[in-house]
């Protein structure tokens, strides 16, 4: 069966890739933003809840205020982001796997 979907965006990247941006909303009632990246014939998709979305969006935030100079000129530091193999159900606790990783910025 179809999910009910919703375009947000589609962006075209640099070197001919695009980027969609589109709500799906599952039979379960429960709602993702999936994101697909178009790289010539290869396809990447990648469904995100709320909060998985709201922390990608504010590392690409930082990352490009920092390459617009208005970091350093503001003297504020970068957050440190979530573990990158966090449990979303209890931030901060490692996966089954175990391993652990973290996002690191430059100082």
């Amino acid at each position: 069966m179809t999910e009910p979907t919703r375009r947000i965006a589609t962006i075209a990247a640099p070197y001919g890739r695009e980027i969609r941006l589109i709500e799906v909303t599952f039979e379960n009632g429960s709602r993702f933003l999936r994101l697909t990246i178009r790289e010539g014939t290869r396809f990447t998709i990648l469904d995100l809840d709320a909060a998985t979305a709201q922390l990608w969006a504010q590392a690409l935030t930082d990352w490009a205020s920092i390459q617009e100079g208005s970091h350093e000129e503001s003297g504020r530091q970068l957050p440190q982001m979530a573990l990158a193999d966090s449990d979303p159900a209890t931030p901060g606790k490692p996966r089954k796997s175990g391993r652990r990783t973290r996002t690191r910025h430059p100082s």
